[in-house]
């Protein structure tokens, strides 16, 4: 009989790997928290229509991405495939934008999900963690997000990342730049499904990664000359913001990123190191997504940053993250008086904020100072008949290989002062 595998493009996270990810997530979200944005976490599926209506019918990942599924009851649900939109959805069904308190503001993680062709840095199964700023139109707020990331990114030690920036204009330029686009593009030499794109969301077309596209796209109109004095004015004061905080950005009038919903500020964050899948993660503005799906105008800004490209991203500028140790101290009881003992110690310890393990399944000391080895702890107790006759238990320095006799009594805060 055949063992089971995990589903084609995903990826089961074990130890140790998982605790870079954990790491990971915490240096992403410290920022955050540090900055007034509370935690929240919604369904892993959500109405289908939801996607369709806050992400767009002409994406490739409601088109072809999205896993969707059929309720018993004749619901039609989808897993979801990124979370602003079940973010804002949960911030409207709970009336969070009537508190009085604007913007909401919002950080979550968890798992996504895309029907994608599987290969490095791209995964039917991801992680994210991301940052919704909800119901305020304030060029600081993106700028703040775009700062938090930046923050997060150097707190891991990353360093070759850039920042993409760019502005998409709002519902009063864009529509004339949208006309043109679309003339521009309908004399190109095109496929029929980025055609039928052209009509339903041109700026869709300016993404396409194909080599025989890009070269066409070369004389394309600049949104940049399109826009109104308004999103002029907006986006030079996010620059400015940016510029004063001491983070580096380049102007990409080309990046409009892959989901509908965003207006003005658009910004995507590379690296370079990552080859074809250099983007770590991005977003932007929002400002109609809250009518969309039902709600009222709540103008919002928020991104999204990938845990597995971050991951990726230190590997590739071959940074090892200094993690506290799984284990610091381990328990070898040789005997049954011992193991009671010893695992009283091991208790103890650990409600001392100590990270302990014990020697389970009744080895001899060979065995159990192997699994003491892997632990990687610091410190080792060891304790036989003859110990605890005396009164005491041997501890080892694992580092130094020292070893001392320390009175039972006093072991908890021997090793609790030592590991200070």
């Amino acid at each position: 009989m055949n063992t089971f595998q995990a589903p084609k493009g995903t990826y089961d996270l074990l130890p140790p790997d998982s605790a870079v990810y954990l790491a990971v997530r915490e240096a992403i979200s410290a920022p955050l928290k540090n900055s007034g944005y509370g935690y929240i976490e919604t369904p892993g599926f959500e109405d289908v229509e939801l996607f369709a209506r806050g992400v767009g019918e002409s994406t490739d990942i409601v088109t072809k991405e999205m896993y969707t599924l059929t309720t018993k009851g004749g619901s039609e649900l989808a897993l979801r495939p990124e979370g602003t939109a079940s973010v804002l959805r949960a911030a409207l069904e709970a009336n969070l934008h009537k508190a009085g308190n604007l913007p909401v503001k919002l950080w979550y993680s968890g798992s996504y999900y895309r029907y994608e062709r599987p290969q490095k840095g791209r995964y039917r199964h991801f992680s994210q963690v991301g940052a919704e700023a909800i119901g305020a139109e304030d060029p600081a707020l993106d700028a703040e997000l775009i700062i938090l990331a930046d923050q997060a990114y150097r707190s891991l030690g990353l360093r070759g990342f850039r920042i993409l920036l760019n502005s998409l204009g709002d519902k009063e330029c864009r529509p004339v730049y949208r006309e043109a686009l679309q003339g521009f593009l309908r004399d190109l030499d095109l496929d029929d499904e980025t055609r039928r794109r052209i009509e339903i969301n041109p700026l869709r077309v300016l993404d396409d990664k194909r080599p025989d596209v890009r070269r066409q796209l070369t004389d394309a109109p600049k949104l940049r000359d399109y826009l109104c004095e308004a999103c002029r004015a907006y986006h030079a004061e996010v620059r400015d913001l940016l510029t004063a905080a001491g983070v580096a950005y380049e102007d990409d009038e080309r990046l409009v990123r892959g989901l509908d919903y965003y207006t003005r500020t658009t910004f995507e964050f590379v690296h370079d190191g990552l080859g074809a899948q250099s983007a770590v993660g991005g977003g932007g503005r929002y400002d109609g997504l809250s009518e969309m799906i039902g709600g009222p105008a709540l103008p919002s800004v928020g991104w999204a940053l990938g845990v597995d490209r971050t991951v990726l991203a230190l590997e590739a500028e071959g940074i090892t993250l200094q993690l506290p140790p799984a284990t610091s101290v381990f328990a070898v009881p040789l005997g049954e008086e011992a193991r009671r003992l010893l695992f009283g110690v091991v208790t103890e310890l650990r409600r001392a904020g100590v990270a302990a393990d014990f020697g389970y399944g009744g080895k001899g000391l060979k065995g159990a100072m192997k699994n003491a080895n892997r632990s990687g702890a610091r410190f080792t107790i060891v304790a036989g008949e003859r110990d605890l006759a005396e009164g005491v238990a041997q501890v080892k320095d694992m580092e130094s290989g020292e070893q001392k006799p320390v009175p039972l009594d006093a072991l908890v805060a021997d090793l609790t002062a030592r590991l200070v």
